[in-house]
Order: C-alpha cells, then structure tokens, then sequence
C-alpha cells in the first residue's frame, strides 16, 4: 500500500510539472504587451519572442530588447498571417513585399515549423518574415515580390 502511495504522488508530481512546462512556452493572454507575462523564445539576444495560442492558432509576437513590440504573425493550420501590432513591416508567404533594403537577416524563432527572421533598414525600422520550416534558406526569396 505503502509504495502505491508513493507511486501515486510522484505520478501527479511529474504530471504537474509536464503541464507547468507545457505552458511555460506558450500563453493565453498578453499578445500586444511589451513584456507580457510568457517565456522569451527567441533565439537572439536583440529581441524577444512571444508565443501565445488560443483555439488552435499560434501567434508569435517580436520584441526588440527594449521591450518595443515590432510586430506579430498567426499561425493557422492552414495560413501564416502578420497582425496589427507593432511598428515594422510583416512579410510571410501569403503577404508579400518587396525585398528589405538590407540583407543583414537574424533568425528570432524557430519552432521547427515556423521561422521568424527580422532585417533591420537603414532607417530605423525592420523587416520581420514568417516563413515555413521549408522556406528558411531564403526568406526574403518567400517573402518577396
């Protein structure tokens, strides 16, 4: 009786500990914040990344380091879109702009499927691309007219 016990609680334990590690890398609520209450899952110390999801849609917010929000996508099953937040131009496959002026492109995110790069301009703003994980060699190529 006296290791069943034991075995319960430490199944709950992990239990508990998967379900806090699961939301740790995403959130329900704080997208539009410049330091929302997630976990930075950026992969460059010059910006921060945001991932929330709700109802089967991802969105990923970037941050620059000062906590400015740039710009966010949405990832649905089936399109990946830029949001009306933040300041610089988005660029995904579906929204396509012209190529940035600089080709000085930093990946931000990479969550297997999604990549996020950011290029910054001459004149203070950003390029940021969503792109799938197939397009990640050239994402202004996938992002571009």
């Amino acid at each position: 009786m006296r290791n069943t016990t034991r075995t319960l609680l430490a199944s709950l334990v992990a239990f508990a500990l998967g379900i806090g590690a699961a939301h740790a890398q995403t959130a329900m609520s704080g997208l539009g914040q410049s330091w929302p209450n997630a976990a930075d899952m950026s992969t460059s110390p010059r910006y921060h990344v945001y991932v929330f999801e709700r109802g089967g849609t991802r969105y990923i917010q970037v941050n620059d380091a000062s906590g400015a929000v740039r710009g966010a996508f949405a990832r649905t099953p089936y399109k990946l879109t830029g949001l009306p937040v933040g300041n610089d131009s988005l660029a995904t496959p579906d929204e396509r702009l012209p190529a940035p002026v600089s080709t000085a492109v930093e990946l931000v995110y990479d969550d297997g499927t999604v990549a996020v790069f950011v290029a910054p301009q001459p004149d203070g703003t950003a390029r940021l691309m969503a792109v799938p994980a197939d397009c990640k060699s050239d994402p202004a190529e996938c992002t571009g007219r």
